[in-house]
Parts: C-alpha cells; structure tokens; sequence
C-alpha cells in the first residue's frame, strides 16, 4: 500500500492495517472510488490490469456520481464524505487532508482574468454544494460552507461563506 492510499484510509477508518484496507474498499463507496483512482493513476494504461483498473473506475464513476479524473493532483488524506454529484476538474490541484461534500463543483473557468482551475490547501473542507471555479488560491485550514460560490483567492485559516463570496 502507498503512502497516498495509507493516509486516505486512515483518514476513513483511524487504521491503516490491511484488514483495515478490505474492510474499508467493500464497505465504504468512496473509498473505493479513491483507492481505484489512486491504481489507476500509477497503473500503465496499456498492461492488462491498467485496462481492467480503467474499466472499473469508469464503472464506479457511472455508479456513484463522481466526475473526477484520477489524473487529478489529489494529497494524501483526501476524503469524499458523501457519494453523489461531486466534479472536479483535471488541472485542478488539491492539497492533503482535504474533505469534500456531496454535489461540491470545483471547476475551471475558460475566460477572463480568472482563467484556469483552483489551486486548493491542505486540510480544507468544503461544504455540500459548494463551486469553487477559477485560477484562485484556497489557503491551508480552511472551511468552505455549504452553498458557497469562491471565485477569490481565500486565506489561510478562514471560514467563508456567501454566494458570491467577496
């Protein structure tokens, strides 16, 4: 087991044991997803298990409502609270320890001045229904609420709210 997929299960189950590990891949969604993404990831797409891999995630990604591209820069400890309707762009960068709700959107935006994906610190939590979009800076411990649309940069150690927050 990597050290990505340590930490993701221990953020999930407070162990990091293999029995942990089964455990937690046939009881728990979005670990699974996670734990399939993060195969995907290191697995070369052309070897039979890389094809078999890709096959199945794209299968838990019909399933569960996830659009996220297991290409996407995601640290360790990463945690997807609830399954359903979370979409997450490809160039975006999320840093470790971050927690993410059901129906959260963090997206790009193709023109202007705020042109690009999100740049997201460690140990930030968003809330359900959450947008963050735009070439923006999300600091270390924050906390995005729920319904919140960010289109700014944000601090670290904030708590933010509001639709748009200014």
């Amino acid at each position: 087991m990597n050290k990505l997929t340590s930490s993701d299960l221990y953020r999930y189950t407070k162990r990091t044991e293999l029995i942990a590990l089964i455990s937690c891949f046939f009881s728990n969604p979005a670990f699974r997803f996670l734990f399939v993404a993060r195969k995907c990831k290191v697995t070369r797409w052309y070897s039979p298990l890389g094809l078999i891999l890709r096959l199945y995630y794209r299968k838990l990604r019909v399933k569960y409502g996830y659009q996220i591209p297991f290409v996407t820069s995601i640290g360790g400890g990463f945690v997807l609270s609830h399954f359903g309707n979370v979409v997450i762009n490809n160039s975006a960068i999320i840093g470790a320890n971050c927690t993410i709700s059901q129906g959260v959107t963090i997206g790009r935006v193709s023109r202007g001045n705020k042109e690009g994906s999100p740049t997201i610190g460690d140990r930030v939590w968003i809330g359900p229904n959450a947008v963050v979009a735009g070439k923006i800076k999300i600091g270390n411990d924050v906390l995005i609420a729920p319904l919140t649309y960010v289109t700014n940069d944000i601090p670290d150690n904030a708590v933010v709210a509001g639709n748009p927050v200014h």
